[in-house]
């Protein structure tokens, strides 16, 4: 059964950082584009981040020069470095995983950026 489970979120003040973890199992993870989705309440899901397996990354724009996506193969892991945080930033984050018809999310980890 395919799995991927996110870790990392939490509060955090505007300004501060968090790291966020993905690790997923039963897929070849090697393979797949791995991604960060976020949704905030009343919003749709966006593109934070993703990663092809050739290691070519795309960033939305409200978090480029602020959000850093890496993957490591060997840990079937894929993360999510969030710098300079912004009350807008305040969403559930979730991992994707996706090869040709294959796609696959985990259930979110809630990131909120308050004073």
């Amino acid at each position: 059964q395919v799995q991927l489970v996110e870790s990392g979120g939490g509060l955090v003040q505007p300004g501060g950082s968090l790291r966020l973890s993905c690790v997923a199992s039963s897929i070849f993870f090697r393979f797949y584009v791995m991604g960060w989705y976020r949704q905030a309440p009343g919003k749709q899901r966006e593109l934070v981040a993703d990663i092809s397996s050739s290691g070519r990354i795309n960033y939305g724009d409200s978090v480029k020069g602020r959000f850093t996506i890496s993957r490591d193969n060997a840990k079937n892991t894929v993360y999510l470095q969030m710098n300079s945080l912004k009350p807008e930033d305040t969403a559930v984050y979730y991992c994707n995983a996706e090869a040709g018809s294959s796609n696959y999310w985990g259930r979110g980890t809630q990131v909120t950026v308050s004073s």
